[in-house]
């Protein structure tokens, strides 16, 4: 397809797919005169993504192409690809490491994982982003002395496993390896926020069922 085209059926303006173009967020279509290119269905795949992450991510572009460097990394096994490419995305800054609640929230974060018998939890302490933002939450919640206990906290978590694990059931229906990981990210772009909104009209609805609506 050319530009045009591309620009039709993605609904993304052709100067903002040059710009994506010359910010190297996008590979170059194939070239078929000086002045034309085509382009296919790889390019309107990967532009939905970038344009995903940009604008409802809201992930600088420098980000967006570091995402997409491990997206495309061949020479990374499928876990590490992952991980990489997710881990890229925004995350909570660095706590502040001499904080008690923190470090008391570090502890309680870590026994949680080993307790689940989660088997590459050394591995998520020490390099996930996500662990950080657990620990930084449970140190904001203990530091408001908000009773929140260890056995709610690992209910939680078997909830978020068996989301995972749909999550890369469906990852796993896609066919080559950088669908697969365009696919994750995608999902915790977009998938992430209608978690969010499912889990207030959950709430809503059993507040509701529990003490009606006078």
């Amino acid at each position: 397809m050319r530009l045009a085209e591309l620009s039709k059926r993605s609904g993304v303006s052709t100067a903002t797919i040059k710009y994506y173009l010359r910010e190297g967020l996008l590979r170059p279509g194939r070239q078929v005169n000086a002045t034309t290119a085509e382009y296919d269905e790889e390019h309107l795949r990967r532009l939905r993504l970038v344009r995903a992450m940009i604008q409802v991510g809201r992930v600088p572009v420098a980000t967006v192409r570091e995402v997409l460097g491990h997206v495309d990394d061949d020479s990374l096994g499928r876990t590490v690809r992952l991980g990489a490419a997710l881990w890229a995305l925004p995350h909570v800054p660095e706590p502040d490491t001499d904080d008690e609640h923190l470090q008391a929230a570090q502890h309680e974060a870590s026994e949680l994982l080993r307790a689940l018998g989660w088997r590459n939890a050394e591995l998520l302490t020490s390099i996930s982003p996500a662990f950080r933002s657990l620990v930084v939450a449970v140190a904001a919640m203990r530091r408001l002395d908000f009773d929140w206990d260890a056995e709610l906290l690992m209910s939680y978590a078997r909830l978020m496993h068996r989301a995972a694990v749909l999550d890369l059931d469906f990852v796993e229906t896609r066919e080559t390896e950088a669908e697969r990981v365009e696919t994750a990210v995608l999902g915790t772009i977009l998938v992430e926020p209608m978690l969010q909104a499912l889990h207030r009209l959950a709430q809503e609805e059993e507040s509701a069922r529990r003490y009606g609506f006078e």
